[in-house]
């Protein structure tokens, strides 16, 4: 046998294998999988004997899980929930003419690309979307995607970036705080706490310095890792953020979040659409990529 071959597992196994971990039975594990206890006893045994792991401590009638299989069973799960996705994502896609796999920036995907993605999908009823979130770049190869939304600088091992459009900040905080910095005989935003994002450190500082602003200090005040995190402090009222103008939209319509200052800055990074190298005829990915474009072309916000 092919050395390669012999190292790939049966997924019936594997199936037996967690069923049996969970119930640390094997006679339950059978039931639940329509199998005879004998069934279950030589799929774990094959098993074993192709990883070379004894996976159970038998103890009459009982089974526990070994310290190998411990190890091994995280894996396994993870393996087998990959695999029944990737059925699921097919038979899904195989009801459509084609399919796009997306990643997007979270809160990018959330506050701007899903709210108008439908007019994409009344256009192109017959694809198959599929949108994960990603906040570092990845390799096409091994996740498959077919198109991305980066922010950064246009360099991307495997894929090719096309600009999208530039971010502006403005600082945003709630109606409450917002009269309070007003009231205050100090300018604005070194009378009220300042919000920071993790991946972004030196925003606040760049910002007082391109408009000229004199602060104590930029860099105290609470961190948040996501900028729907961040949003989420500065409508409560805990601070003033630095907050991209697309991510607001619905704030700013509903008076949930105000400017304390008409001072927005660009910043020096931008977004773009990445697509892999290998995949630059692939018809709907540069629909969409076409798409895109025209929607921030129509957008007040992100130009």
């Amino acid at each position: 046998m092919d050395m390669r071959r012999s190292l790939i597992p049966d997924i019936v196994n594997l199936q037996a294998f967690e069923c049996a971990a969970r119930h640390q039975n094997f006679s339950r594990a059978a039931q639940e999988l329509n199998l005879t206890q004998s069934a279950v006893s030589r799929q774990i045994a094959e098993l074993e004997l192709q990883t070379g792991l004894q996976l159970f401590e038998r103890i009459r009638r009982r089974v526990i899980l070994s310290e190998a299989g411990q190890r091994f069973l995280p894996e396994v799960k993870d393996l087998l929930l990959r695999s029944e996705r990737l059925m699921i994502g097919a038979v899904a896609a195989g009801q459509m003419k084609s399919s796009l796999r997306i990643a997007t920036l979270p809160t990018f995907g959330t506050k701007w690309l899903v709210p108008r993605l439908g007019r994409f999908m009344q256009k192109h009823n017959d694809v198959a979307i599929t949108v994960e979130s990603r906040s570092k770049p990845f390799s096409f190869a091994e996740d498959n995607f077919d198109l991305a939304i980066h922010y950064g600088q246009p360099a991307w091992a495997g894929g090719i970036s096309t600009f999208l459009c530039h971010e502006t900040v403005v600082p945003m905080t709630s109606p409450a705080l917002a009269r309070a910095i007003i009231a205050d005989n100090r300018p604005p935003p070194g009378n009220a706490p300042l919000l920071h994002l993790t991946t972004r450190p030196k925003l606040w500082a760049e910002w007082c310095q391109h408009h000229d602003v004199t602060v104590d200090n930029a860099y105290p005040g609470p961190r948040f890792d996501q900028f729907s995190m961040l949003m989420a402090a500065a409508v409560a009222g805990l601070g003033v953020a630095l907050l991209p103008t697309y991510l607001i939209e619905d704030e700013v319509r509903s008076g949930a979040l105000i400017s304390i200052m008409d001072a927005p800055m660009s910043t020096e990074n931008a977004y773009f659409v990445v697509r892999a190298e290998q995949k630059q005829t692939h018809p709907i990915a540069e629909l969409f990529q076409q798409w895109l474009e025209f929607e921030v072309v129509s957008s007040d916000h992100v130009k």
